[in-house]
């Protein structure tokens, strides 16, 4: 008896929860969805606190609809190349959180194996836009009236002043983007031109920066990307 009474109390509450379940009010499904991807600057390293970087700023700001109408996910992670987003990041977006808003900024640990591990130029550049083909497009192809907008690449300038061939991987990296952002139907926020002749943005620049090569931007720097981005997304 005890057993049956058990079952039938089991059921109700299943029962009850699956009608619950059904109306989600705890989903926000009419809400915008907003997703960042990418790697460490879309992930918002070197802000103080990490809510100043681009991204949060974008949301706090209202850039793509008011904060209590936009449920935003931020799934970049530090240190990631474009094949790693590709593999994990795309299918999270295209699978599981469907976003109505997509900004991303991807490419600088791709670039950043020519110096670490003198890897061939021309190889890494070939394999960062076949990946970003295959992201944007992807992306795209998923999601078709979303919004979607990928920032290039920007100058280090400590860096390129000591290396100067790092300046022209970079704007032939952003020129790679740029093409394979228009076959796919998507933005460029100009991050590059936002950030080009501007002292004092990026970490390393600081006064008694230890790493002059840090490549992070300040809280600053960020605020200039947000810019950046807000302008793309007007286009």
């Amino acid at each position: 008896m005890f057993a049956k009474i058990l079952r039938t109390t089991l059921f109700a509450l299943l029962f009850a929860s699956s009608a619950v379940l059904a109306e989600k009010p705890w989903t926000l499904d009419d809400n915008l969805r907003y997703m960042s991807m990418g790697d460490s600057l879309a992930a918002g390293k070197g802000a103080t606190p990490v809510t100043r970087g681009y991204a949060y700023l974008l949301y706090q700001d209202q850039v793509f609809g008011k904060i209590d109408d936009v449920t935003f996910a931020n799934a970049a992670v530090p240190g990631v190349t474009s094949e790693q987003v590709l593999m994990w990041q795309v299918p999270a977006a295209i699978q599981v959180f469907k976003p109505d808003v997509i900004t991303m900024s991807v490419g600088g640990n791709d670039l950043e194996r020519i110096l670490v591990e003198q890897l061939d130029p021309i190889v890494v550049l070939g394999e960062f836009a076949a990946n970003m083909g295959q992201i944007l497009c992807g992306l795209r192809a998923a999601l078709p009236d979303a919004v979607i907008i990928v920032g290039n690449q920007y100058d280090i300038p400590n860096l390129s002043a000591d290396i100067p061939a790092v300046r022209d991987v970079i704007i032939a990296a952003n020129g790679l983007l740029a093409d394979v952002a228009q076959t796919c139907g998507t933005k460029v926020a100009d991050v590059f031109s936002a950030l080009d002749g501007r002292h004092g943005l990026l970490l390393g620049e600081r006064k008694g920066a230890l790493d002059p090569y840090e490549i992070h931007p300040t809280d600053a720097g960020y605020r200039v990307m947000a810019k950046a981005f807000k302008e793309a997304a007007k286009q």
